[in-house]
C-alpha cells in the first residue's frame, strides 16, 4: 500500500469538488494519488485564496487498476454510493481504510456493507481485521472549475469525524496533510448539525440559481429558517441534541460565508447533473413522517428539487 518513502497511497473514488479538494491536500503531503474514474486525469490543479498548486495524480480507468490503498476517499454524491462497490472493493482488499466524504446521517452504516467492515473494522465474515468506516463531515467550500480544477474557500474546520479509535489512523493522514480535523465525541450531532447546513443552502441555492448571498434576504431568510427549525425537531427525534439556537447559529454561518461561495446541489444544478436531494431533503422528509415531525417547508423543497432534476444515475465521476 506505500509507495516508499512516507507516502502512501490513496485512492480517491469521486473526483469532484470535494474529492478533487482532498486529494490536492493528500498529494502536496507527498502522497501518492491515484484518481478513479471515467474521466483520464494526470495532474490536478487546487487554488485556495490566491495561491494555486497542480499535483500529479495516477488515473484509474478501471477498478483492476487501482491497487490496495492505505486509504480511500469515497466522495461521490449519496445516490452514487452502489455504483462505486467495485472500486471501493479493489482499493481495500489488504484492508486499508475508508474516509467517507459524503453528505447525510448515515455514512458509515450507507458504506460499511461496500467494503466488508463494520464499525469497529471488523471484517463480520470472521476473516480478520479490516480497515475501518470512517464517516466525515465536509466544511471545506470547494468549487470545480474544470475537470480536476478546483477553488477552495476552507473555514477553521475542514473535516469533522467521530471521536473513537476507529478514526485514528484517518486523522493522523489527514492531518499530516495540512487538514484540519476535529474529532467529536457526539458524532450523531454533529452530523445533524452539519445536515442543517445542507438541507438549508443546497436546496434554496439550486432553486434560485444564486449563491449562498441568496441566504442573507429576509424572505429567504424566513424560508431557511422555517426548513431548519423542522430539521433540528427531525434529528432530535433520531437522537441528536440540538435546538432552534443551533438552526440560527447555521444560519449566521451561511451567511457569513465567503463572497460567491456556492453549494454541491447549485454546482449540479448548473451541471444538468442529478441532484442529491433525496439523500438530504427526502431523508428529513421521511424521518419527520417517521417521527410525527411537521416537515412542510422541507416537503415543499423537496417537491420543487424533484421537479427539476434528471433521475438520478450510477457510477463514480
Amino acid at each position: 500500500m506505500s509507495r516508499g518513502g512516507t507516502g502512501v497511497r490513496i485512492a480517491v473514488v469521486g473526483m469532484g469538488a470535494v474529492g478533487t479538494a482532498l486529494a490536492g491536500a493528500l498529494a502536496s503531503a507527498g502522497h501518492e494519488v491515484v484518481a478513479c474514474g471515467r474521466r483520464p486525469l494526470s495532474s490536478i490543479e487546487v487554488t485556495d485564496g490566491e495561491a494555486a498548486t497542480t499535483h500529479p495524480v495516477r488515473w484509474a480507468a478501471e477498478p483492476g487498476d487501482v491497487g490496495p490503498a492505505a486509504l480511500t476517499i469515497l466522495a461521490t454524491k449519496i445516490h452514487d454510493t452502489a455504483g462505486a462497490a467495485d472500486w471501493l472493493a479493489a482499493s481495500t482488499s489488504e484492508g486499508g481504510d475508508v474516509l467517507v466524504a459524503q453528505n447525510g446521517v448515515d455514512q458509515a452504516e450507507r458504506v460499511g456493507p461496500l467494503v466488508g467492515t463494520d464499525r469497529s473494522g471488523t471484517d463480520p465474515s470472521g476473516a480478520g481485521p479490516r480497515g475501518a468506516v470512517v464517516p466525515a463531515l465536509v466544511y471545506i467550500n470547494a468549487e470545480r472549475t474544470a475537470p480536476g480544477v478546483v477553488r477552495t474557500r476552507r473555514t477553521d474546520c475542514d473535516l469533522v469525524v467521530p471521536g473513537g479509535e476507529e478514526a485514528a489512523r484517518v486523522t493522523e493522514l489527514l492531518a499530516g496533510a495540512g487538514l484540519a480535523v476535529e474529532r467529536s465525541a457526539d458524532f450523531t450531532t454533529a452530523a445533524w448539525r452539519k445536515m442543517l447546513t445542507n438541507v438549508s443552502a443546497n436546496p434554496i441555492t439550486a432553486l434560485t440559481g444564486r449563491r449562498v448571498e441568496v441566504l442573507a434576504e429576509p424572505q429567504v431568510a424566513e424560508l431557511a429558517m422555517r426548513v431548519l427549525t423542522e430539521a433540528v425537531a427531525v434529528a432530535n427525534a433520531e437522537g441528536a441534541s440540538l435546538d432552534d439556537a443551533d438552526a440560527r447559529d447555521v444560519l449566521t454561518w451561511l451567511q457569513a460565508l465567503a463572497p460567491g461561495s456556492t453549494t454541491s446541489m447549485l454546482q449540479d444544478r448548473e451541471a444538468g447533473r442529478p441532484l442529491e436531494y433525496d439523500g438530504l431533503t427526502g431523508t428529513v422528509v421521511r424521518l419527520g413522517d417517521r417521527h410525527g415531525v411537521d416537515v412542510g417547508a422541507n416537503r415543499a423543497l423537496l417537491s420543487l428539487l424533484s421537479a427539476v432534476s434528471p433521475a438520478p444515475g450510477a457510477g463514480a465521476r
